[in-house]
């Protein structure tokens, strides 16, 4: 169910300071905005009409979402009922977050949620509070009465989450009580997604709130077979799978973050560039310069959109391996096309400095794939960041010196 690299974002500010007591916060299905909080109850306001025939208020300084759709009354209070489709702004929202813009803040109220019309017999399926995380779940259950439960990952996806911490035993514990779950459901069963699970330990679960896991299937599209099988999963339901379309998907945002550390690399290689017998030359900066630059936007790609779409297919294990395979090739076709215009010291600085480029941002990739670990990723960075330090710096005096 999770659908984004692992990056580790830190609660807000606001979050950090808010001192209201549960009683006196917003609804779980409110954003807050920019006003700040206060610890006393909200005064009443006039109710807002959310869809036809429903009433929901809505409190100073929040706004509804626009995918709830109302409100169910249940012996814990009322719980936002959510629609089950995504409108425009769910899907502009999705493309922004695909090049990682406002990631952090894409999240939603932690908290119990209703899809269709849910019963004390209904299930309760678990997620996190990112909202792609949560939009991917939601948007699987049409037809389907079930109880969403969205515990506080910081915005964080589901995989990632539970390798940080943040998706585990003690926040599933400390939401079930805190929506008052035992009142509205009358089993004691919580649906945990299969990639939640190295966070989560389930007997710890159950001694501290009474409700038992089962873990549900990798992908929520296979949460209704999944239910209609008495929360049987077959095997097929609980394999992994990193095609390469799951693999392009995630490169807009890699691009993003490593591209925005290239735009002052490229101011630098610019001013670099004009060095040589004339102390600085325009025209120099802009020739020598560009080259550079091109370099480095030809191993961000190679790196950071080649060698995800290629990975099973590169040889070595490494993800620093595979990248520099990726931009040595490039590399190797750059020379063969311009090498004898380079000369040998601009040539040696091409080669070098693109597969550095590469190696490095194929490693930034590690967070996003199925195949590492985090002790892996540890022991590949020691050994990887050293080799391309060392190649860029040559790459480096070559080029300096082919000026002179």
């Amino acid at each position: 169910m999770s659908e984004n690299r692992c990056d580790c974002e830190k609660p807000t500010a606001s979050e950090a300071a808010d001192c209201c007591p549960p009683e006196t916060k917003p609804e779980p299905c409110c954003l807050p905005r920019e006003e700040p909080k206060t610890c006393s109850p909200p005064p009443a306001e006039p109710e807002t009409s959310c869809c036809p025939g429903e009433t929901p208020a809505e409190r100073p300084g929040y706004r509804l979402w626009s995918f709830v759709a109302g409100w169910q009354e249940t012996a814990a209070g009322r719980v936002p009922r959510v629609r089950t489709g995504l409108d425009r702004s769910d899907v502009l929202a999705r493309w922004q977050m695909r090049w990682g813009l406002g990631r952090d803040r894409y999240r939603v109220a932690p908290g119990l949620y209703a899809v269709g019309r849910p019963d004390v017999e209904s299930p309760v399926l678990v997620s996190a509070n990112y909202k792609l995380s949560f939009d991917a779940l939601r948007r699987e259950l049409t037809g389907l009465d079930a109880w969403l439960l969205a515990i506080d990952t910081r915005g964080i996806n589901v995989w990632c989450a539970a390798g940080k911490g943040t998706f585990g035993t003690d926040e599933i514990v400390r939401r079930v009580r805190a929506s008052g779950l035992e009142k509205v459901v009358s089993h004691r069963t919580l649906v945990v997604p299969q990639l939640g699970a190295p966070g989560v330990a389930a007997h710890e679960v159950q001694k501290g709130c009474g409700f038992r896991v089962v873990y549900g299937p990798v992908r929520a599209r296979d949460l209704p077979a999944f239910l209609d099988a008495g929360m049987q999963a077959t095997e097929k339901m609980r394999r992994v799978t990193f095609t390469v379309w799951e693999r392009t998907v995630l490169t807009p945002v890699e691009l993003t973050l490593l591209g925005r550390k290239l735009l002052w690399i490229a101011l630098a290689l610019l001013l670099l560039g004009g060095i040589g017998g004339e102390i600085f030359s325009p025209g120099a900066a802009w020739s020598r310069g560009g080259a550079a630059i091109l370099t480095g936007l030809g191993g961000l790609l190679a790196g950071a959109v080649v060698t995800p779409i290629l990975l099973p297919w590169l040889p070595g294990r490494p993800f620093a391996l595979k990248g520099a395979v990726a931009g040595g090739a490039l590399a190797a076709i750059a020379l063969f096309a311009f090498g004898g215009a380079l000369g040998w010291l601009n040539g040696a600085a091409l080669l070098l400095a693109l597969t550095a480029v590469a190696s490095y941002c194929a490693m930034n990739f590690t967070g996003s794939s199925t195949f590492t670990s985090p002790s892996g990723v540890e022991k590949e960075m020691r050994r990887a960041l050293p080799l391309q330090i060392g190649a860029l710096a040559v790459a480096a005096v070559c080029w300096l010196t082919a000026a002179f």
